[in-house]
């Protein structure tokens, strides 16, 4: 444990919680837990399992129709149960401060992010200007963020996603708070975001000495961050330990469930059989570009260009997969999206079967297109909530072939629905009465409609939970296997890489840097860049001696 961990006064004790929606139904059902000052407790379990419900309960942040019941919810020795509202609002930001998943969708658009810091400090201390524009100008040092007195007048979108999460951190630190709850504070980072995150909050930990609850459903990001670490499992805490204890000697069976689903780097040497000698290239991408201008001055004249892909050359035989991987903005998804014609005015060579979609235009481009499908990132946004399923399967089936009949359309899309693990009768729900991992079964479904040579899967597993995850990657794998389709496998995740690539490509600043043979790239890497990726790679800790 750190620092001076008083095992016998919890910072917070929190006794026989439970919280209803409805009258059937408890999202959290009975748990009981404690965190202690200066130590770092985890709370794991996959998407609905209750975690984020459970911290916002602690802090009575619930809808009005939830039903909150409980023994004990005790911070040091304040009742938080007996607490007013007004009392509530003196400990939220004060004493307990929170970090949201979402850093977008958490800050406000209009106000620049030295005043979203201010008022956050405003409404716990009293200090004059002076002293306010200071401390604000501390937090944003704090949390590391570069040349912070030049960015404090930036709003939310004029930073990235990995700054975005650090004004996040340096708002829960306004107030200066005993316990900091991070709610999946680097889903969908990018590993070096993610690594520098880690640091940033345990750096942040030694200084203060405040205690730290961190949701997330990645197990070994967990491992190397965790004294203590509590398993949800339907509204339930179904194991408790140690981190060492639980992740050397797991006991529940769902705890074991989910560490056997971790994908790891060292699984890629169980693909080595896939490395033979490749066949014919099904894609061929020469020399491709994708240049954005920069216009600016009353005539908005071009000025520049931004080089989002700069000259990319690679191939991809039948029945392959090839892992596309780096950080955000290095160019991976405007690429993917390039190849399909989805972005205008980029240039190169693309061949797919030896016919040049870059020649093409029209019905002979839309035609050719049904060899190419794409998979997105976010399944939801990418289908039209006012569909069916089977509605959203079928329009590519439609428009490819529109004379085919009703019923035999009906029957391929149930076929597909079932070949992805859904029941038939999905085709007549809507995409929002499905989890996560369903919907992009249904986005695979929908690719898979018009039987195409390729998929260029953007980022399908980056925000699912380890077994869904598990689950996609091995789903996508038996249909490649039946099928002989290969995949563009787009992906910051080099875990998820590792469990999946025949093959990958490196890319930095739209250019491709490193390229090989998934055995070899991850292994023996040869580039400074891909090095400095595969160290920022959380690996779960070794047992203690």
């Amino acid at each position: 444990m750190p620092g001076q961990t008083d095992l016998n006064t919890p910072l917070l004790l929190v006794e026989r919680l439970s919280v209803a929606f409805n009258q059937h139904q408890k999202v959290v059902d009975d748990i009981s837990f404690a965190i202690y000052p200066g130590e770092t407790f985890a709370l794991v379990g996959e998407s609905g399992s209750g975690k984020s419900i459970t911290a916002l309960s602690v802090l009575r942040l619930l809808p009005n129709h939830a039903r909150l019941t409980a023994q004990t919810i005790r911070l040091t020795d304040d009742n938080l149960l007996a607490k007013s509202e007004y009392d509530l609002c003196q400990i939220r930001g004060r004493r307990i401060g929170f970090i949201f998943q979402d850093p977008m969708s958490s800050l406000n658009p209009v106000m620049t992010i030295g005043s979203q810091i201010a008022e956050a400090i405003s409404i716990h201390f009293t200090l004059p200007k002076d002293a306010l524009a200071q401390r604000v100008l501390e937090l944003l040092q704090q949390v590391e963020i570069p040349h912070p007195g030049l960015r404090i007048k930036d709003y939310p979108h004029q930073l990235s996603g990995g700054q975005r999460q650090r004004i996040m951190i340096a708002i829960a630190l306004a107030g200066k708070p005993d316990l900091l709850i991070a709610d999946e504070p680097t889903t969908s980072l990018d590993v070096t975001l993610q690594a520098q995150i880690m640091v940033l909050l345990k750096n942040l930990q030694r200084q203060t000495g405040m205690a730290l609850w961190f949701i997330s459903h990645d197990l070994t990001l967990v491992s190397t961050i965790a004294d203590r670490v509590a398993v949800m499992q339907k509204g339930k805490i179904v194991e408790t330990g140690l981190t060492d204890d639980f992740f050397n000697a797991p006991k529940h069976p769902y705890t074991q469930k989910l560490l056997a689903a971790l994908p790891s780097i060292d699984h890629v040497g169980n693909k080595a059989e896939n490395n033979a000698a490749l066949d014919t290239p099904l894609l061929q991408v020469k020399d491709f570009y994708c240049h954005y201008p920069i216009r600016k001055g009353i005539f908005k004249r071009i000025v520049d260009y931004v080089r989002a892909v700069d000259g990319v050359s690679f191939d991809i035989p039948r029945g392959k997969t090839l892992a596309l991987v780096g950080e955000s903005g290095c160019g991976k998804t405007t690429l993917g999206k390039s190849l399909l014609n989805l972005i205008p005015d980029s240039t190169g060579q693309v061949t797919i079967d030896g016919v040049g979609l870059n020649t093409l235009s029209g019905e002979a481009l839309r035609q050719q297109r049904a060899h190419i499908q794409i998979i997105f990132q976010d399944p939801f946004s990418s289908m039209n909530p006012r569909m069916l399923v089977g509605d959203i399967v079928a329009e590519g089936i439609r428009a490819l072939q529109p004379n085919i009949p009703a019923s035999e359309c009906r029957q391929r899309v149930q076929q597909l629905l079932v070949q992805v693990g859904l029941p038939e009768e999905s085709a007549l729900r809507y995409p929002h009465e499905f989890s996560g991992g369903q919907r992009q079964r249904i986005c695979i479904a929908r690719a898979l409609a018009v039987e195409p040579k390729l998929i260029v899967c953007d980022e399908p597993t980056s925000a699912l939970d380890v077994s869904i995850q598990a689950q996609i990657i091995a789903l996508l794998k038996v249909l490649q296997k039946e099928k002989g389709v290969s995949y563009l496998f787009i992906t910051h995740d080099l875990a998820v890489v590792a469990e999946i690539a025949d093959e990958i490509a490196v890319m930095y600043q739209g250019k491709i840097i490193e390229h090989g043979s998934a055995v070899r790239v991850l292994k023996q890497p040869q580039h400074e860049y891909t090095k400095k990726l595969l160290a920022a790679v959380p690996v779960k800790k070794e047992q203690s001696s």
